[in-house]
This record gives structure tokens, sequence and C-alpha cells, in this order.
């Protein structure tokens, strides 16, 4: 990214190297339009959610409801948790998350790793989303204790600051040449705390919202879903981020749509996360009919590489009635349509 903003060359913490991701033309049309990525894999941990967990944890010492020595406590399908890990690891603090099998291994595996201590509200190894039943615990697990903070991820004001750098990035690096942004709706942190930020900095763009089918956000029918770290499912609040205002419109991807994309995109060289699988989805059936010269901004929020279990392994894929290869062919054909066109 020409003229972009720029980290120091030598940094002395993990989280000083967030932020500065950077954009990829995945694919373009006959008459100049394209959609860019933002590879916001290219963080630590592999993910966006590092950015809003550094600014929770900073918001909670800001109060001082967080001092050294203290204990953070949040409900986590995986990415948030990887963030909330290494920041608790940097600055001394003991992390809880509290989780369940809905996650992919790898997460789980990951914050085991960084010293997290995971709580599982539910261990009979089912895969079913317990958001609510998460959120209950981890606020019954921090009520009442001294120097411990729920961060609380779905109602944060920081979650939503978190990611109000990432439109100062997309602003210097396209010089306000941004017409479409399009990106996963789960807490609402990302994509209504880019855009509420970008529509500061320049107007005249649409934001899009994409969540998987069976979540509530944009309305009904509720049915579980295997796209982990987005979306509502039923019996959870939707998150006081979700700013329905700001978002100009708001669709629904099916999990088959969503991991055919991801895997027809990995033929690219690319590996994109399950959500990001959706959001992509979305992108590439609206670019071939968007207005001549029109750029349209993906936030692709993590990478491929934890989805190695589930997304990219076809057994588990196939158990799930998820794997449909003509899908994914289809998929594949509008890719090398598109990308024939740079």
């Amino acid at each position: 990214m020409p003229g972009a903003l720029q980290r120091p060359a030598v940094v002395s913490r993990v989280s000083d190297l967030v932020g500065y991701t950077p954009l990829l033309e995945l694919a373009s049309t006959g008459t100049g339009s394209r959609l860019l990525l933002k590879l916001e894999m290219f963080n630590p941990t592999g993910t966006a959610k590092i950015r809003m967990a550094r600014a929770m944890v900073d918001a909670a010492e800001a109060a001082g409801e967080l001092r050294p020595g203290g204990r953070i406590v949040e409900s986590t399908s995986g990415n948030t948790g990887l963030g909330l890990a290494v920041i608790a690891a940097e600055r001394g603090y003991v992390f809880t998350a509290v989780v369940d099998h809905h996650a992919c291994p790898d997460k789980l595996r990951g914050m085991k790793a960084l010293g997290t201590e995971l709580v599982y509200v539910v261990d009979d190894g089912t895969e079913e989303l317990a958001t609510a039943a998460r959120e209950e615990l981890a606020e019954e697990m921090a009520r009442g204790q001294d120097n411990t903070v729920f961060t609380e991820q779905h109602n944060n004001p920081a979650n939503g600051v978190g990611y109000f750098p990432v439109a100062h990035e997309l602003h210097e690096a396209l010089g306000g040449r941004i017409d479409v942004l399009i990106g996963a709706v789960g807490t609402g942190g990302a994509l209504c705390g880019t855009g509420r930020e970008l529509r500061k900095l320049m107007s005249g763009f649409t934001v899009v919202g994409v969540e998987p089918k069976g979540s509530i956000a944009f309305g009904g029918p509720a049915h579980d879903y295997y796209q982990s770290g987005t979306g509502t499912p039923e019996g959870a609040e939707i998150g006081a981020l979700v700013d329905f205002d700001l978002i100009d419109e708001g669709v629904k991807v099916g999990d088959v749509q969503a991991f055919a994309t991801c895997r027809a995109v990995a033929r690219t060289g690319l590996l994109i996360g399950g959500s990001a699988g959706g959001v992509v989805h979305e992108a590439l059936a609206r670019l071939p009919s968007l207005p001549p010269g029109t750029t349209m901004v993906a936030l692709v929020n993590d990478g491929g590489e934890k989805y190695m279990d589930t997304v990219f392994d076809d057994d588990w894929m196939r158990a799930r009635g998820l794997l449909d290869p003509e899908v994914e062919r289809e998929i594949e054909e509008l890719l090398t349509k598109l990308r024939g066109n740079r």
C-alpha cells in the first residue's frame, strides 16, 4: 500500500504488531470495478479481533477496573480469546475464557498455549453454539470479584473503538476511493466500528453487513449454523454495537456457500476463515453488477489456517452435509473469470 501508515521497524511487544494490514485485489471487472480484501489475518493471532481485545483492556485499565495482577474473563468462540490471551500475557493478567466446542479446535489449542484458562460451558463434546450460556457463566464468574473484569465484547463500546484504526488505514491507502464496505456482523464491532470512523473521514459509501443463515440480527428464521465467531444465534441478544442505522443493507449467506468460497479462494493461494468466506461470497456475487469503477472493500477478519480440521477437512464437511463440489466449481469459475480482468 503505497504511502500507507507504517509501524516502527523494531517493536518490543507482540501487540505493537497489530494493524497496518495489507489490501489484496482479489477480483475485478472489465468495467474497472474491483474487490479488495483487507487481510486482517496479518495481525498477531491471525485475526482482526486482537484490535478490539487490546482496546477493551485499555479501557478497563483507564477506568481503574483492572490493575496489575488482575483477571480478565470473556465468553469467546476463539478469535477474541486469542487476542485477549496475548494482551493478558504481555501485561501480566490471568485470562479465563468461557468456551464451547463450537469453536475450531485450533483456536482453543492456541488460547491454551498462550496460558489461557479454558472453562467449557458444556463439556459433553457437543458442537452446539452456546453463546447465551457462555455469556451468563462469564458474567457470573466475574461478578463481585476484586480486580476482575468481564470484558463483555458484545456490549463493550471499546470493541468498536478498537477498529477505528482500520478506517484510517483504508482511508490513507485508498485516498478516500471506497464505494462499498462489506463485512461480517457478529458483535458488530469490526464492521460498525470501521464504518462509523470511516464516515468521519469520507462520505458516499455503502455499508453491507453479512451474517450466516440461521442468525437473527437481520431477521429469521433461526437455526443452527457452523460459521464461527459471527452472527447472533437464537437465544442470544443482538450486540449493542450492531448499528442498524449505519448498516445500509444486511444479508445472509449459508454455511455451504461460505465454506465453498473459502475452498475456492484457497485455490488462488489465499486461506481465509469461515465467516470471511460468507463475506467474500456475497462480495463476488455483487461485483459484476456494480457501477463501473466501483471499489468494494471486504473485511477479512481471519485466515484459514485455524480451519484445517473443519472447513478444509472433507470428512468433517461431508459428515455435516456441507460439502458441495458443484457450488465450489461455480465459485471457482466466477473467480477465474473475474481474476482474468486484472
